[in-house]
């Protein structure tokens, strides 16, 4: 096989074998420095690019591949005479295989306390200039970015020759990569505060700013979708380049249809929501909104006390646990008309259940491990939404409230099962939309009353709600997502049995509002922190 390969990795993962199956085919090998050396000790006949360009690489290995007989030889196309013709005038020749990673910037600039030097010494430059010359000139040279691709490309090397199929999707994957690449080091520099005085240390650390001065994005699309949020809107699904870990796009479809755009949506939300908490839990989503959340000792007591706040609106909806399920969960579930279903893990007897209803969409998703909480640590650390033609950012919403953090406010004090069932609640309404209103006790929701104008017709839909489940607000302990601002909304929901209160506080008319709940004689405390969902 009359080929020719160069090989320049920084990430040397499985490059001996991989250049050791090339040569075994007949493929000449030709590499810079620190690979060449790898090769050679490891018994293969390599030939260094200063050999090729008769030019030694200088200034820190900053130059090496720069040359037109590197460039030539891949960019060349070879059914044009003339390009022919020019290679054999100056004595080029053609590369048919470019391997090549590049330097880790992205890992460098990820670490703690990283100086301006090393991020700018970590900046590939020779290496993207090759990939997008052999990626550009794809019917003629290979390009290969990444060790997961090494094993197909041998498989058609063997059988005698690579498809254009596999060149265009190398090349393709090869662009995707320097985009990626680029973004990197554009969101990075353009984050970075510079201090003149300091800026030519070695050992400068610079600070930077949470939001880069441009915001360059890589999401890598998972499927096309059958339509949006309505028919008629088209739609596809995509993950971020690197995912947190535990969250919905890792997620593993044991059965059931192909999923929407609105079940991709409500199942986020359901699987955001349970996993924030560390007990037995279960969250029932319907149109983004939990109308339905519990801990319990196990999945089936979760689901039994979720599903009784508000049987109605969980028909058709979204159900995500925080454990394994098993038969006895699987067995309560099954009979009513479920979407989604998520859980860490399914027992077999679970996943017999369901098998019978096969269009119910079963997913099994790892929780992230370690964080403040158990799994409060899965979530993106930045939230995007699409305005008109720009985007608002913001850091993801993941305070996490502790007892030691409310303030009490009233002359009544709570006692420590109302200081579980505020904090509960607490936890609850940062998942309902705004205006919320959560009454809990007992580790379940009673009554959730969301996404509306006015926090007064929240607090009322949210006690019509549980009256229509036939549940007993008394001793209620109730969130509100964001302040009072007159006292009418407490009185409606201490009207309906709660008997303390959770809220952020901040308003112009706080007083008047603690003073309405001395009057009650209920607890009210401050969290200190407001939970918008919008």
């Amino acid at each position: 096989m009359s080929l020719t390969a160069l090989i320049s990795v920084s990430d040397k993962t499985g490059i001996v074998e991989f250049a050791q199956s090339l040569s075994q085919l007949g493929v000449r090998l030709l590499s810079t420095g620190g690979t060449a050396k790898l090769l050679a000790e490891k018994g293969l006949a390599v030939t260094e690019v200063a050999e090729v360009t008769e030019f030694p690489e200088m200034l820190d290995g900053r130059v090496k591949t720069l040359h037109p007989k590197i460039h030539g030889g891949l960019l060349a196309r070879r059914d044009v005479p003339a390009h022919m013709a020019a290679l054999k005038e100056h004595g080029i020749d053609t590369i048919d295989l470019l391997v090549v990673n590049l330097y880790p910037f992205e890992a460098t600039v990820a670490k703690p306390g990283v100086t301006l030097a090393d991020a700018i010494e970590n900046i590939d430059i020779g290496g993207p200039a090759m990939v997008r010359s052999a990626a550009k000139n794809w019917k003629d040279v290979a390009v290969l970015t990444d060790a997961s691709q090494y094993p197909q490309v041998l498989e058609q090397l063997k059988a005698g020759q690579l498809s254009d199929a596999l060149r265009f999707q190398l090349s393709v994957a090869a662009f995707n990569r320097i985009a990626q690449y680029d973004a990197a080091i554009s969101n990075f520099l353009s984050s970075v505060q510079l201090d003149d005085a300091q800026a030519g240390s070695e050992t400068y650390t610079p600070a930077r700013g949470e939001f880069p001065g441009q915001l360059n994005s890589s999401f890598i699309k998972l499927q096309d979708l059958r339509y949006g949020e309505n028919p008629h809107q088209n739609a596809a699904f995509y993950r971020d380049l690197y995912p947190a870990p535990g969250s919905l796009v890792t997620a593993e479809q044991l059965q059931g249809k192909e999923l929407s755009y609105n079940n991709i949506a409500d199942a986020d939300a359901a699987w955001e929501c349970v996993k924030s908490f560390s007990a037995p839990a279960c969250v029932i989503i319907k149109h983004a909104n939990p109308c339905g959340v519990a801990v319990g000792a196990n999945p089936f007591e979760a689901y039994s006390k979720a599903f009784q706040t508000d049987p109605t609106s969980a028909f058709g909806g979204i159900i995500a646990f925080n454990r394994p399920v098993d038969a006895a969960a699987a067995e309560a579930v099954s009979k009513q008309f479920v979407e989604v279903l998520m859980a860490p893990d399914f027992s077999p007897e679970a996943l017999a259940i369901f098998k019978a209803k096969a269009n119910v969409r079963v997913l099994k998703i790892a929780l992230p491990q370690g964080g403040a909480t158990p799994w409060d640590n899965g979530r993106n650390a930045q939230e995007v939404k699409r305005i008109g033609s720009g985007i608002l950012v913001q850091s993801s919403d993941n305070h996490v409230l502790a007892a030691a953090d409310l303030k009490v406010v009233t002359t009544k004090q709570p006692t420590p099962e109302q200081i579980e069932d505020l904090l509960f609640a607490w936890k609850v309404a940062k998942f309902v939309k705004s205006n919320a209103i959560v009454f809990c006790k007992d580790g379940m929701t009673m009554g959730v009353g969301a996404g509306q104008m006015s926090r007064l017709d929240s607090a009322r839909i949210a006690s019509i709600k549980a009256e229509h489940a036939k549940l007993s607000l008394q001793g209620t302990a109730v969130a509100s997502d964001a302040f009072f601002p007159f006292r009418d909304g407490l009185d409606v929901v201490i009207d309906h049995g709660a008997s303390c209160v959770i809220q952020p506080g901040g308003s112009m008319r706080d007083q008047e509002v603690i003073d309405a709940a001395n009057e009650r004689g209920v607890v009210m405390v401050f969290s200190g922190v407001r939970h918008f969902l919008h």
